[in-house]
């Protein structure tokens, strides 16, 4: 009876105590990597106090910003050394290497964050916001040290508007919401085959014409049933430049895709000496792969693409341009004498060949504008579609050593090659990382479980999986509410892959921590998915 009675005694103790843990440990997303946690709790005034060095004063703006909007206090700034409640210090001995951690400490003399850039300063404001909480009518944050960095440097998040447009103001709001789970490359897909989305001044027509259609295909692909609606729209370059403003604020890097040589159907459409077969046609409503390419055997053509590009990279400062390079059907280079000919001319045997040259030679003008190429993985020339054969993608030419390798078809063993052949990879293999799939082919568990890292790596390897991008394909989403039940909350799991070290994660400590985001798109009107 004894022994019994010590047991249950013992057994409650120890449930008291993990209860105790769970009910006091930070939630955070991302999961911080190094958490130490006090006693005692800061209690927040209304109108605590900010010191910040010059150097920091976007970021201490922010700061404020953050504190009236989301607890109605009345931040006041101070700029200099002097200790204040709040303290941002940048300091190069902090986390040496780290260039995105951050040290947050809070304790009964207030809150520091430090970090050794800019960047790390923001992500230590970005946690602080996750664990102000109410006591009593009173904000506070409980006491204790974060030491924390991300696990891959490339967390991304791509919304395609080549299908629907949606404009500044829903592409300002995903920015504030990567910002908060310190996401950091936002993929913007502009072009595709049914909407050019970027104005470019050379090429008036390409928005004049090509970022509208008459009608657009709905229920699923290759329905044939149209809703009759006229769609279009386009961003100026004075709109971009507003955009990437705000995103360099918040510490995330642009990056553009214009879709080459395939999904060119609403450039051609605009002009079409830019197709392969030199007809007019107009910009498609269907959506699905087409079998409009651009003609790469002509110089023209060619010049066309410097002069976009160099317009393009003009209005974003970040050092990668993504390409496309997807789904390219062949039939039209096949049945070109002129494309060909050039392929004669070249040594190019088939039509996987003639795109990686090509490819090539984008790449090589990239690198003169010192910008980075990055493309999906059909840049390597793989056979990847039932449309595809062997013949059609055998392969004597090798890809730019330099170009990125945005992995979205294929299979582990294709990944490990492009490793072993020496290419840096993102990856977004779509089986867990399309968030236009419905829940039930990825469930808010699935994309938590994704791992980027290939299997069968080398150790010294796994510095070439950058990191991971998530897409929001816009086919069958035609409003921004189709797309918010989509994106959130899987949203947030993507950012924990990305950030948080693996030993770290923990599903059901995320969606416990997932209440602060369900709670925030609540008040802001966001109907968000599934959560199991």
């Amino acid at each position: 009876m004894v022994r019994k009675f010590l047991l249950f005694t013992l057994l409650c103790i120890f449930i008291n105590c993990k209860a105790q843990q769970n009910i006091n440990e930070y939630s955070i997303i991302p999961y911080p990597n190094n958490i130490s946690l006090k006693d005692g709790s800061y209690v927040l005034k209304e109108n605590p106090s900010i010191a910040f060095r010059k150097e920091l004063s976007s970021e201490a703006n922010l700061l404020k910003e953050y504190l009236t909007t989301d607890f109605s206090l009345k931040p006041q700034l101070k700029e200099g050394n002097k200790k204040e409640t709040i303290s941002l210090i940048l300091d190069s001995s902090v986390l040496p290497g780290k260039t995105e951690g951050y040290i947050l400490d809070v304790n009964k003399d207030g809150i520091q964050i430090k970090a050794n850039s800019r960047t790390g300063i923001f992500y230590g404001i970005q946690s602080l916001r996750q664990l102000i909480s109410t006591d009593n009518g009173k904000w506070i944050i409980r006491y204790g040290t974060i030491s924390d960095y991300p696990n891959y440097a490339w967390r991304g998040f791509m919304l395609d508007e080549g299908r629907y447009f949606k404009g500044k103001e829903v592409v300002l709001k995903l920015l504030d919401d990567m910002a908060s789970m310190k996401m950091n490359r936002f993929h913007w897909h502009l072009t595709n085959d049914q909407g050019w989305r970027i104005e470019i001044k050379k090429y008036p027509k390409l928005t004049e014409i090509g970022a509208y259609r008459d009608s657009s295909e709905i229920n699923h692909f290759g329905s044939n049933i149209y809703d009759g609606k006229p769609h279009g729209g386009f961003y100026t370059q004075d709109e971009i430049k507003e955009v990437v403003a705000y995103a360099k604020a918040r510490h995330i890097t642009i990056i553009p895709e214009i879709s080459m040589p395939g999904h060119a159907s609403a450039a051609i459409a605009s002009y079409p000496w830019l197709g392969t077969t030199g007809k007019q046609i107009k910009v498609p409503g269907q959506f699905g792969v087409h079998y409009n390419t651009f003609n790469v055997a002509d110089e023209r053509v060619m010049t066309f693409f410097e002069d976009v590009i160099d317009e393009v990279i003009d209005l974003f400062p970040g050092d990668v341009f993504h390409i496309g390079g997807d789904e390219v059907k062949y039939d039209e280079w096949k049945a070109s004498p002129t494309v060909q000919a050039y392929m004669q001319k070249h040594g190019l045997n088939t039509p996987a060949e003639l795109q990686v040259y090509f490819t090539n030679n984008i790449s090589n003008l990239l690198d003169s504008k010192n910008r980075r190429m990055m493309g999906w993985n059909e840049i390597l020339g793989q056979q990847l579609h039932e449309y595809q054969s062997a013949e059609d993608t055998r392969m004597e030419q090798q890809l730019n050593k330099k170009a990125i390798v945005h992995f979205w078809k294929g299979n582990q063993q294709q990944m490990k090659e492009a490793i072993d052949k020496g290419y840096d990879m993102v990856n977004s293999y779509h089986v867990f990382t399309y968030i236009d799939y419905s829940y039930q082919s990825i469930p808010l568990s699935k994309s938590y479980s994704f791992n980027p890292k290939p299997e069968g790596i080398r150790p010294e390897q796994e510095k070439q999986v950058l990191g991971l991008g998530c897409q929001m394909w816009g086919e069958f989403i035609p409003t921004v509410e189709s797309m918010n039940k989509r994106v959130y909350p899987r949203i947030a799991a993507y950012s924990e892959v990305g950030w948080t070290l693996p030993e770290n994660k923990n599903y059901d400590r995320f969606k416990n921590s997932l209440s602060y985001f369900l709670n925030k798109w609540e008040k802001e009107g966001i109907i968000y998915g599934e959560t199991d």
